[in-house]
């Protein structure tokens, strides 16, 4: 039985329903302590680990590896969350970019910088988790902390357009695959009330990008898009690699 684990988590599911998965799958670990090391948003996929036995006593080890994601960033809106699950706000006057005045922007993000926690996220103020405050309507009462992190390279795979009405099917597919009490119908509405009729055409830029452990890509997303004073969120997010585990060798269960 392994007790270190790189396993492949889908979109939509959450690390808590990736163990209890694998305990069914694997009878082996049905009676076995398992805890993850570093979560994944709910629209991400890719690789995560998972610790067994005696192994959750290495968790902080675990925690601390860099990380590489691919991540498909929409611009020309911003949300409360940084990504396509949060509310939108479209931004107006939106210029196009080209790949290399978008290279240009992507390469002022390299090196080490100080990155607040996003508002939607789990950590923890005063016993309550950030996305708590958020919903509340109570973020702006507290002091949102920050850490150091550092982002090693970062890579513009594609820059492509997508029409309006096809954005609109594409983020209703992702946001339906979120179990949970998300704002789903809420978020939904107002993306329809934005891309029903809208004719316009969006830009959605695909990164590459190996970053410090603790790095949230969702605020990358949204420090880009306040550069290019256009706006941008998290569209699609692949974890890629976790130190010198690969997605290409994650168990699929």
């Amino acid at each position: 039985m392994k007790l270190v684990l790189n396993i492949y988590k889908k979109a939509g599911e959450t690390p808590l329903e990736v163990i209890n998965c694998l305990k069914l799958r694997c009878p082996e670990y049905k009676s076995v302590k398992i805890t993850y090391a570093g979560r994944l948003d709910p629209l991400a996929k890719g690789a995560i680990i998972l610790l067994a036995g005696n192994a959750i006593h290495k968790k902080e080890n675990y925690l601390k590896l860099d990380k590489e994601y691919e991540a498909e960033i929409l611009l020309g809106f911003e949300t409360d969350t940084y990504d396509v699950l949060g509310l939108p706000k479209n931004k107006k006057n939106i210029k196009n970019y080209s790949n290399n005045e978008l290279i240009q922007f992507l390469n002022n993000l390299l090196g080490k910088d100080i990155q607040p926690f996003p508002p939607y996220s789990s950590y923890k103020i005063k016993g309550k988790h950030l996305f708590e405050w958020a919903r509340e309507g109570k973020i702006r009462e507290i002091k949102i902390p920050d850490k150091e992190i550092e982002i090693y390279k970062i890579e513009l795979l594609r820059l492509r357009k997508i029409s309006g009405k096809n954005l609109l099917v594409q983020i209703s597919k992702k946001v339906r695959k979120i179990k949970g009490d998300f704002r789903q119908e809420k978020i939904l509405n107002k993306w329809r009330e934005i891309l029903s009729d809208n004719d316009a055409d969006y830009q959605i830029a695909k990164i590459k990008i190996s970053c410090s452990s603790g790095t949230y890509i969702r605020s990358i997303a949204n420090d880009l898009g306040k550069k290019l004073k256009i706006g941008g969120a998290i569209l699609g997010l692949i974890r890629t690699r976790i130190g010198k585990f690969s997605i290409k060798n994650s168990l699929r269960i």
